[in-house]
């Protein structure tokens, strides 16, 4: 379980975080979701690693991670754009991670991971030579080969379309329960949020709004924020969500 407790965090004298309380499972995706500039990056970093906080505690499986840096604490993230190297072909991004730690995955655990995204079509091809659900099945697999504590992922489906963007939405749906892997999401985008994440943590400049399941902020917004900007959008997109959340509806 990975546990923050009263998170807190201020940049040049602005609160960015006022107090953070969260609880997430072993194996849950949770979305991180807000508008611009409501704490949810801040909030990302800071689990990573790559961001101090100014008060209260990390606990991972019962251990204080607090002042663990980012490699000592194992977790690793797929980034917006795919930090991938255009110098390399795709199985080179992929084992890339392992060079200085050979012995984290076995030549036949790679097999498995790149067998398990559909991959062995694309191993030698460029990354300029990829689709965009291409590029974000190598980013995952280059970190699953890692074998994170937690996968981190910054805005996964932002720069995607359509079919692509669903198909890339169940990859992660199944790495989290194939993996029993924790997964933490930022994204913007209110229906990703509810149709791909077993829990969302909806924030509101710095503060929790709500922290629920999909279904419980659906039926029961806790109040004038959530309701605003999560239903409002949704109901605009509501045949997309109608399978999932359609007696919300009725």
């Amino acid at each position: 379980m990975l546990e923050l407790k009263d998170i807190k965090k201020q940049f040049n004298g602005k609160v960015v975080l006022d107090g953070i309380n969260l609880s997430i499972k072993n194996g849950e995706i949770v979305s991180l979701l807000g508008q611009s500039g409501s704490g949810k990056t801040t909030l990302l970093n800071i689990i990573l690693g790559l961001t101090d906080i100014d008060n209260g505690k990390l606990i991972f499986n019962g251990e204080d991670i607090t002042k663990l840096s980012m490699r000592e604490r194992g977790f690793n993230i797929v980034f917006q754009d795919y930090a991938l190297f255009p110098n390399l072909n795709a199985y080179q991004n992929i084992i890339y991670g392992l060079k200085n730690n050979p012995n984290i995955s076995t030549k036949e655990e790679v097999e498995e991971i790149i067998e398990f995204l559909g991959l062995r079509p694309h191993l030698e091809k460029k990354i300029d030579e990829l689709s965009g659900g291409q590029k974000q099945r190598v980013a995952l697999a280059r970190t699953l080969v890692i074998k994170p504590k937690v996968l981190l992922l910054d805005e996964p489906l932002s720069a995607l379309d359509g079919v692509i963007k669903e198909s890339i939405k169940e990859k992660i749906k199944s790495i989290s329960r194939q993996f029993n892997l924790t997964t933490i999401i930022v994204t913007h985008d209110p229906e990703e949020a509810l149709t791909l994440s077993d829990k969302v943590l909806i924030i509101d400049e710095g503060n929790i709004s709500q922290f629920g399941s999909p279904k419980e902020i659906m039926t029961n917004p806790k109040n004038k924020f959530v309701d605003e900007f999560i239903l409002n959008q949704l109901r605009i997109k509501r045949k997309n969500i109608y399978n999932l959340f359609g007696e919300c509806y009725e």
